[in-house]
């Protein structure tokens, strides 16, 4: 799934100034699984954001919504007429949402409420941890299932490098070293020969840089 946070009340605040009439949109989908997008998180920031303009003398409407998913067509469709009359519209969703929606509503401002981090998932209630950079060239077959490029920090498609320790990153000792992972699994399945393969170089073009993030939120976990 896709894991995002969101902006700072004082930031959409301020961004939505100009506007006294906004649709606050969430998202069914994975914004909704990090607590982030979903329904309650939408009442909680329409009634933050209409408290925040009153303190400061001024009138907001927030009208809330959701939607099953905003990187749908179909879905953003069956509420057009219903969004069309709005200023603004604020998105609680991914980036491939929030352009989706900014796509099917061309003339009123779409804003992101959300700053999307990764794909990722739910390590254990209140966490997420990244799995996945979309790199383009999986090679997950080959490194029994867990993934070089975004759970190593150096993104090495043959390692382990000279500075993991007793199974850690030299980055963070919070962190496993993943090709330790690699290893260990690939011996757990009896294919432990397969690591003398060398891999060959990626095509970068496809991807992005960055090592492995994680989002702790502490009034989950």
């Amino acid at each position: 799934m896709i894991v995002a946070e969101r902006k700072p009340l004082e930031t959409l605040a301020e961004w939505l100034t100009p506007y006294s009439r906004v649709a606050l949109v969430g998202c069914k989908g994975c914004v909704t699984v990090c607590h982030a997008g979903g329904l309650k998180e939408v009442e909680i920031l329409a009634a933050q954001l209409t408290l925040h303009a009153r303190e400061r003398g001024r009138m907001l409407e927030v009208g809330e919504w959701m939607m099953e998913r905003q990187c749908d067509p179909e879905y953003i469709e069956e509420k057009r007429e219903s969004l069309a009359p709005y200023e603004a519209i604020l998105s609680l969703a991914c980036g491939a949402g929030v352009q989706l929606l900014a796509e099917r509503f061309p003339t009123l401002p779409v804003l992101p409420g959300l700053d999307t981090r990764f794909m990722g998932v739910a390590a254990k209630p209140g966490e997420f941890s990244e799995r996945c950079q979309a790199c383009g060239a999986c090679k997950l077959h080959l490194t029994a299932g867990i993934c070089p490029v975004s759970r190593c920090s150096k993104s090495l498609l043959n390692g382990p490098c000279g500075g993991s320790w007793k199974g850690r990153c030299e980055v963070d000792e919070s962190i496993p070293c993943a090709w330790q992972l690699i290893v260990d699994r690939l011996k757990a399945q009896g294919r432990l020969g397969e690591f003398e393969r060398v891999l060959p170089a990626n095509d970068w073009r496809t991807s992005r840089d960055g090592g492995p993030r994680r989002i702790v939120r502490e009034d989950l976990a």
